[in-house]
């Protein structure tokens, strides 16, 4: 397209491409600007599923593919999978010569295309800064995204704070509200019988959907956290229960060999995917009980679908939550009475009011907006704005 802006959009999972989808095709049918896409990490990975192919059946054109991952997840093998990111992205960045780069959140390979793209002199979008998830190195590497980044777009208002508070200039940093919570108002979700014939599964009289991620910043503890959550898993009667496999996080493959002998062990009750997708995740939300586990889903996407959250240790401590969200430590006994707790009347009925403080009108289309007014004054050199500057 002539004249158009070039518009440079990373994704590097699953997860990340489905709360990216919907800002992809605004960006896409925009007649002033051009879509770029760059697919890395899991979407490359046959052990993850090969999902870049699912980013070409929704008829996208991936732009650069840049391989990362090795067969290790002990902190060399990430590290280094980090510095192969690092030559990977140079080289994409200097091909396409992106206007602007979109990226979301806070994994490693994002650390390493926005580093590049710093070096490039090229700016760069964040989706999903200023939030807090203590158990996780995570955390260091978005709040290292923000400050190599010069437009954003936050989650909630506190997030906002919290990214002015870093230096960043107001007039660049906007509240948008979170994409996953707009997926779920423009996605069709699937009906109970098409969700289950799609899953080779019938749903129980109680069911529950099952995320654990390992805690990286705690040592030697993913194997026995994760025991504890399906001990008492295992006293549930009546449950049939839906797990989605980890990241390519350190101590990942430790997490779903355990789920993989949980699933053999108890097929009647048990289902595991790598890869569920967005639809299949989210209409899974739709007809179980609750979420289990750790992941950011059960923060930021579950309460818009009235369900509650059984959130487990400290790998999201430190986000906003929503009243229907029940933290608990990762021991047998707080596992077994939170997700006791989530079953009361008083705590389902809270969840049925859907009060999601991720809710915002029109993201997708409100983030385009804002790169389009902004992108022909963005520049790379950057000042520090204090928020109480000293004489």
């Amino acid at each position: 397209m002539q004249n158009s802006r070039k518009i440079c959009v990373v994704t590097g999972s699953r997860a990340e491409y489905g709360l990216l989808y919907w800002l992809m095709k605004e960006i896409e049918v925009a007649n002033d600007l051009e879509l770029q896409i760059i697919a890395t990490g899991m979407h490359l990975s046959p052990e993850f599923g090969l999902t870049y192919l699912k980013i070409e059946e929704d008829g996208f054109v991936i732009d650069q593919k840049v391989e990362i991952l090795l067969s290790s997840d002990t902190p060399v093998g990430i590290s280094k999978s980090m510095g192969l990111g690092m030559i990977g992205f140079a080289e994409a960045l200097s091909n396409l010569r992106p206007d602007l780069i979109v990226v979301l959140g806070d994994r490693f390979e994002i650390f390493s295309v926005v580093s590049a793209a710093l070096i490039a002199k090229m700016p760069v979008a964040h989706l999903h800064g200023g939030e807090v998830t203590q158990g996780v190195f995570d955390e260091a590497i978005r709040h290292s995204v923000t400050k190599m980044s010069h437009l954003h777009f936050t989650a909630t208002e506190s997030y906002r704070d919290r990214v002015i508070q870093m230096g960043e200039c107001s007039e660049k940093v906007f509240n948008v509200g979170a994409l996953g919570v707009e997926n779920i108002k423009r996605l069709k979700l699937l009906s109970k019988e098409t969700f289950e014939e799609s899953i080779n599964f019938k749903l129980g009289k109680r069911n529950l959907l099952v995320t654990f991620h390992p805690v990286t910043l705690e040592d030697l503890t993913a194997r026995q956290q994760f025991s504890n959550l399906l001990q008492a898993l295992n006293e549930l009667e009546e449950t049939h229960l839906i797990f989605t496999k980890t990241n390519a996080d350190t101590d990942g493959r430790i997490i779903n060999r355990m789920i993989d002998d949980y699933a053999t062990a108890y097929p009647k009750k048990v289902m595991a995917f790598t890869n569920l997708g967005q639809l299949r995740y989210l209409s899974a939300m739709k007809f179980v009980d609750g979420v289990i586990g750790n992941s950011s889903s059960g923060i930021i996407e579950a309460p818009s679908l009235g369900i509650g959250t059984v959130n487990i240790g400290n790998r999201q401590a430190g986000r906003v939550k929503a009243d229907s969200v029940i933290d608990c430590d990762p021991s047998i006994d707080s596992v077994r009475k939170a997700i006791s707790e989530l079953y009361k009347v008083e705590c389902i009925e809270k969840s049925k009011m859907k009060v999601n403080p991720y809710d915002k009108v029109g993201t997708a289309i409100n983030i385009v907006n804002i790169i389009r007014e902004n992108i022909g004054m963005l520049s790379v050199v950057k000042k520090f704005c204090d928020i109480s500057p000293r004489y």
